[in-house]
């Protein structure tokens, strides 16, 4: 058996579980490789509701320290990452029939008070019959309160931590399927299918960060029976078309207890959800059901003013959360927190699983299994993430509307709108897709929208696109604004580029 190389750590799953701890191990002097099966973020990591934010209805669950640990995050995460992560405003209205006003203050106290912020404002409470947040609502919603939490573009925050650790040092291979896990001398021999074939990996130890997928890589290519650790939890979301003018978000109470968002999207959206039901099913079939989609256009129906139906929705997306199985008799109740289970030792062969976790966590989660990994292969360096940027990230919080100005200075005879969406998705990177490009005629062929091949080619050299599907929907969310037509033109000039 030829083996093609050899690292201290092999990282299973390119979702952000997986990125966050090969960036954080290559950042401290580990080898690291990372495979994802499919593309980065075509799991879980794609289809949240994109926020960066401490869990409100986690209090009611006493999921403390859970949400401690977010919240404590939110502005470390910003302050990373500006260009894809910015702050937003959330209005929860106060709904009689529900839980009390009283109560609903005293859990925002708490969130402002556990929340350790600096630049995100606290708090308030609002009169929604004269704010402009009631007018879309309603007229019986008279009380609500406002309060900070984050957006995050969820597959780009993926794709820059896995960048990162690129340019650290890390392997990574996409579309590249782990066929076979198996001890040896102390470590794992790890064999791989993927874009370059067959290939061997000797790892001292492998983190199974595999999301959804965490108990079939343990009873698959690890080889161990009986696996039952995730309990896979539906999250369905509605792209409707933009249903109010000013910039606040919603949290809306249900009568069954849980909650759903809706939040300006893409400047011309709202997006609505999201739902929690079991799911039984193989995880890249998940989809959103007739009955989830008639719950969601219900709940906003509940409190706006113009009732939702079916007319109104854009498009729609699903995931399933891996949630740890604690035995919880509800999915909407099942613990939200990631638990880390170490298999083996350093003689034996160590593996970390990584269970449950979400996009806020996820840094935090990557210091708790690099703490795991010290156990076995002794410390190498000292916790860093927590001051340090995101590739295009590399300027101030609060300086982004400044950056786009910038950038726009620099390259004057491009479209407003082309200069801002750049930005927001590269940051200081986008002048390196720019290059010395001045104009549209020299972005190459145009694919609808604002799309154009210096910035398709950018994402194939750069992001490790391979598809249309990665462009439009991972990469950018320029599906929404593309025909078919459109997706044809991108998909054979992709299929000539990797010839």
């Amino acid at each position: 058996m030829r083996v093609s190389d050899s690292v201290d750590i092999f990282v299973i799953g390119g979702g952000i579980n997986g990125a966050s701890v090969a960036r954080d191990a290559v950042g401290r002097g580990y080898s690291v490789a990372l495979a994802e099966m499919n593309d980065l973020a075509s799991g879980t990591s794609s289809a949240a509701t994109k926020l960066v934010h401490g869990g409100l209805r986690y209090l009611e669950h006493y999921e403390f320290r859970l949400v401690h640990e977010a919240l404590a995050e939110r502005e470390v995460l910003w302050a990373a990452a500006p260009h894809i992560i910015w702050p937003l405003r959330f209005v929860l209205p106060h709904h009689k029939g529900l839980r009390p006003a009283v109560i609903l203050r005293a859990g925002l106290a708490m969130y402002d008070y556990m929340g350790g912020r600096r630049l995100l404002p606290p708090t308030k409470t609002l009169d929604l019959q004269k704010d402009i947040t009631g007018k879309p609502l309603k007229p019986g919603f008279k009380l609500g309160f406002e309060y900070s939490d984050c957006w995050v573009d969820d597959a780009r925050f993926v794709v820059l931590n896995t960048r990162d650790a690129a340019d650290r040092g890390a392997t990574v291979h996409v579309r590249t399927k782990v066929t076979s896990l198996r001890r040896d001398q102390g470590g794992w021999i790890v064999e791989l299918d993927g874009e370059a074939g067959h290939q061997t990996v000797r790892a001292k130890l492998v983190v199974n960060a595999a999301g959804p997928w965490v108990d079939e890589v343990i009873t698959g290519a690890m080889g161990q029976n009986g696996a039952h650790n995730v309990r896979l939890v539906k999250g369905s979301h509605l792209v409707v078309h933009k249903l109010y003018e000013h910039d606040r978000c919603y949290i809306f109470q249900n009568s069954d207890g849980r909650i759903i968002f809706a939040i300006p999207y893409e400047g011309d959206y709202t997006l609505i959800g999201t739902t929690d039901e079991d799911y039984e099913g193989d995880p890249r079939d998940v989809k959103i059901s007739d009955a989830e989609t008639d719950y969601l256009l219900s709940a906003a129906s509940e409190y706006f003013a113009k009732p939702l139906t079916r007319a109104d929705i854009h498009w729609s997306y699903s995931g399933v959360r891996p949630l740890f199985d604690d035995g919880a008799s509800a999915a909407q109740e099942a613990t939200r927190d990631y638990v880390l289970k170490l298999d083996g030792d350093a003689a034996s062969g160590a593996a970390i699983n990584v269970f449950g976790g979400k996009l806020t966590t996820s840094r935090r989660l990557a210091e708790s299994v690099l703490e795991k990994i010290e156990e076995v292969l002794g410390a190498k360096g000292k916790p860093w993430t927590k001051k340090s940027t995101l590739p295009g990230g590399d300027f101030e919080p609060l300086a982004f509307d400044a950056e786009v100005r910038r950038l726009g200075k620099d390259y004057p005879e491009l479209p407003k709108s082309l200069v801002h969406r750049l930005t927001r998705l590269y940051g200081t990177r986008a002048r390196l897709l720019l290059g010395e490009r001045q104009d549209l005629a020299s972005l190459g062929q145009h694919f609808g929208a604002d799309l154009y091949a210096a910035e398709v080619d950018y994402l194939v050299a750069h992001e490790w696109a391979r598809t249309a599907q990665d462009v439009l929907w991972r990469r950018t969310k320029l599906g929404l604004r593309v025909s078919a037509e459109d997706v044809a033109r991108l998909e054979a000039y992709m299929a000539r580029k990797a010839l």
